[in-house]
């Protein structure tokens, strides 16, 4: 899967996943080239989301509840993925 599709994928299933006010995924993986995690063919990606689920959630549960987001994508179509979680308020968007 080429990476314009891979962020089309994870753009879909984190907004289908937690309705965000905003999302924004920076591709990455061409600074990992030769990394052995590369090889797999996974792509490694930050991820910015702001959104209204995350209220009075911890960093921890927010990770968690991207990673079920991205669902089984974890294992196959990204190898590493930066996350970046916060509501509204804490992103200054209100």
């Amino acid at each position: 899967m080429a990476n314009e599709a891979r962020i089309a994928m994870i753009r879909e299933r984190i907004t289908r996943a937690l309705n965000p006010v905003l999302v924004e995924i920076e591709d990455e993986s061409h600074k990992h080239a030769g990394h052995p995690g590369a090889r797999s063919g996974g792509g490694h990606f930050n991820v910015h989301i702001v959104a209204d689920a995350f209220a009075g959630i911890s960093l921890i549960k927010r990770h968690r509840m991207v990673y079920d987001a991205v669902g089984d994508a974890m294992h196959t179509e990204i190898h590493a993925l930066s996350i970046r979680a916060e509501t509204p308020d804490e992103a200054g968007t209100h």
